[in-house]
């Protein structure tokens, strides 16, 4: 394993209920109230089964995460493992992914925060909130812990207060009509779509420097944040079907406020609209935390420039990568609308996964707490629903990766160059 220098570490200040909370508070971003529509317009009532699907290979791919950060805790999730297991290349391509991905997204997810908060000013609303998380986690990481319970209560708050007032017009003959327009396909781009929305459990890997008792603590904290996530979304899902039905599912714009609607319920519809405000602040959050991490980390393994290691002496963040991080989404929201354009972020994620079963795959028996057939099922499940993305989403992902790999060849032959006439020079 590589070292860091003492100066250059972060500090364990993270327990377990915080760290699931952080994850938690990933998964239950603006997909809870937004992932619903469209997954239902790929799969019709194979809505559910797609949950499932996507359940199935979140588990695989959290345990993988779960098991090579107990052995690697360390600040930049699956950045780490595939160098350490599987080689630096590799470990390149699940950071750079992550790091180009995560960034739209960070960009899409202010501006789906303001377009509910500040409609007509989109932009400016995105950017102070981009400001102000990024402030937050500027102060140290149990100042993003207390913000994100404080948004994960509003959330969870929000959502029972919705699905009790909305279950009682749900009809289960609205399934009756076995609706599912596009087959077999439809439910693995539905499991796709649902995977996406609540794959923030790495978001604990990626902190994993600042967990308290790392081999015991990360573990935990991801697979209960994915159980908890995982009832959440099934129990929306359920209401959802059996209040709007499929068809009317697909062609919602904000399902849960037109669950209420449709349940006697329209003027408090605004807490829909309230809850998925913070559930895009309290995903926001984790993102920015998260991008900080893993480019530090890749700034660590020379892979991004190395001012971007730096760790404040005092609050112990990685304030650089924080600032640059922060400074970017602030341009993106600002100049572009980025929230139908990140198709390759879904790609990145996938590829992302796939390499943290792989590197998992490859751990000793004597670092193993799970099966490795885990692991195959969660890399294969990983490529099959990557397979299955949108043609523009793949070939967008595969561009931007090559473009990755090709820049870091280039530079590792330039620096190679410089160090060989400095060679020279000397002798």
């Amino acid at each position: 394993m590589s070292s860091t220098p003492s100066e250059a570490v972060l500090q364990r200040r993270l327990g377990a209920v915080d760290a699931t909370l952080i994850g938690l508070g990933s998964m239950l971003g603006a997909g809870v109230f937004g992932a619903f529509a469209p997954a239902a317009a790929a799969a019709g009532t194979g809505l559910l089964l797609a949950l499932g699907i996507a359940g199935l290979i979140a588990y695989c791919n959290a345990v993988a995460s779960a098991q090579l950060a107990a052995v690697y805790p360390m600040a930049g999730g699956t950045y780490v493992y595939g160098r350490e297991r599987l080689g630096h290349w590799w470990g390149f391509l699940a950071g750079w992914g992550f790091v180009i991905g995560k960034t739209a997204s960070c960009a899409a997810m202010a501006l789906t925060f303001a377009a509910y908060v500040a409609p007509g000013h989109e932009h400016a609303a995105a950017a102070a909130a981009v400001v102000l998380l990024a402030a937050v986690n500027y102060a140290g990481i149990t100042r993003t812990a207390a913000l994100t319970r404080a948004l994960l209560a509003v959330v969870v708050i929000v959502l029972v207060v919705v699905l009790a007032l909305s279950a009682p017009a749900g009809e289960p003959s609205r399934l009756a009509d076995g609706w599912s327009p596009h087959g077999a396909l439809g439910v693995l781009q539905a499991a796709g779509l649902l995977f996406f929305a609540f794959a923030g459990y790495a978001r604990i890997a990626t902190l994993g420097e600042e967990v308290r008792e790392p081999a015991r603590t990360i573990p935990r904290a991801v697979l209960s944040a994915l159980a908890l996530a995982l009832l959440v979304y099934a129990a929306v899902g359920v209401v959802l079907l059996l209040v709007l039905g499929p068809q009317q599912l697909a062609a919602a714009s904000a399902p849960l406020a037109q669950a209420l609607t449709a349940a006697g319920h329209g003027p408090l519809a605004v807490l829909a609209r309230l809850g998925a405000a913070a559930a895009s602040l309290g995903a926001l959050l984790a993102l920015i935390a998260g991008l900080g991490r893993t480019t530090m980390a890749m700034a660590r393994g020379n892979d991004l420039p190395g001012f971007l290691a730096a760790v404040h002496p005092r609050r112990r963040v990685p304030h650089h990568a924080e600032v640059v991080v922060a400074a970017i989404v602030v341009v993106l929201v600002l100049t572009t609308d980025l929230r139908g354009a990140i198709g390759f972020s879904s790609f990145g994620v996938l590829v992302y996964y796939a390499i943290a079963n792989a590197a998992a795959f490859t751990q000793p028996a004597q670092q193993r707490r799970w099966p490795r057939a885990i692991n195959v099922l969660g890399l294969s499940g990983c490529l099959t629903l990557a397979a299955t993305l949108p043609v523009a989403s793949v070939l967008a992902g595969l561009v931007v990766f090559a473009a990755g790999l090709l820049g870091r060849a280039i530079i590792r032959r330039l620096r190679s160059r410089a160090r060989s006439g400095d060679t020279e020079r000397a002798d």
